[in-house]
């Protein structure tokens, strides 16, 4: 099992606080993704979660008021990770195709490597409260804008062919999240090597002209 802490080590400001906190925190959260991954959110009771981390449900209330407060934190550290790891590739070069096929690979590779997390993240949105979902949805805009700004530097320098850069920005960031809801180690594909064919398969989709 792979633990929160490695898949989406940025804690919010909501929750960091001495270490032996963070760290029964992320005990929990451990705990919370397992029991949603395999029952869903709405399946999924308090007490399951207190049981998996050894805890008393009383304990989990001393840290997270409710079951919904437990998927937030997953679904901001999840969305916070892809987020760092599309600007990383982003800024990792100047040149749009070479972003573009960063982007495709390393976004493609987390939601691989980090499938269970990213298939809680993903869909189990629709059962955030409504204040928490707005704050989730921000962070995939800027992610969405990132790439479109990216395809349209492309189009307008003529290395790609795209008439509407923000569908084809969807499709781009639809791929890799796709992974996550189909990908299991042990199918002779490791995490890698499928982020290195969807990145040559984003630059196709856009046109790209080399």
């Amino acid at each position: 099992m792979v633990s929160i802490t490695n898949a989406a080590p940025r804690a919010s400001a909501r929750t960091r606080g001495n270490s032996r906190g963070e760290g029964t925190r992320a005990k929990l959260l451990d705990a919370a993704l397992q029991a949603f991954a395999s029952h869903g959110f709405h399946g999924t009771a308090t007490r399951d979660i207190a049981a998996a981390a050894h805890m008393s449900p009383a304990a989990v209330y001393v840290h997270y008021r409710t079951k919904e407060d437990l998927l937030f934190e997953l679904s901001l550290r999840g969305h916070l990770a892809a987020q760092e790891v599309v600007e990383a590739a982003a800024t990792s070069a100047s040149s749009p195709d070479v972003q573009l096929r960063a982007i495709a690979r390393d976004h493609t590779t987390w939601h691989a490597r980090y499938n269970t997390l990213a298939r809680v993240v993903q869909y189990e949105m629709a059962a955030l409260a409504p204040e928490h979902a707005k704050q989730v949805a921000s962070i995939r805009r800027a992610i969405e804008t990132r790439v479109r700004d990216i395809i349209s530097t492309g189009t307008s320098s003529g290395l790609f062919r795209v008439p509407n850069p923000s569908m084809a920005a969807l499709a781009v960031l639809s791929l890799g999240i796709d992974v996550a809801r189909w990908y299991r180690e042990g199918r002779g594909w490791s995490a890698q090597d499928i982020g290195d064919q969807y990145a040559e398969l984003a630059l196709r989709l856009v046109g790209y002209q080399n």
